[in-house]
């Protein structure tokens, strides 16, 4: 695998197999019928992303029922993206 690179690189500038790397080391599972989406849960939420065109649009449910779609450009930096996405709802 080739080294990922800094944080504060733009998500468009990664390689699809290093995107995926790195959902991966987040905890999230691809799933199995649609390999652009991406599942994984947090104490007291879940989240489902998606892989766009342009942009991860993520799926937000809470326990309490409470459900919150976001989208976040490929332009944002990887580590921006992995606060933004993974903080939650």
């Amino acid at each position: 695998m080739n080294k990922m690179p800094p944080a504060s690189t733009p998500l468009y500038s990664h390689r699809l197999p290093q995107i995926e790397a790195w959902l991966t080391d987040q905890g999230c599972d691809r799933d199995e019928d649609n390999i652009s989406q991406w599942r994984f849960s947090r104490t007291g939420w879940t989240a489902e992303l998606l892989l766009d065109v342009d942009s991860i649009v993520v799926y937000y449910a809470s326990s309490g029922g409470k459900a919150v779609q976001r989208s976040f450009k490929y332009s944002l930096s990887r580590g921006d993206l992995q606060e933004a996405i993974f903080a939650g709802p």
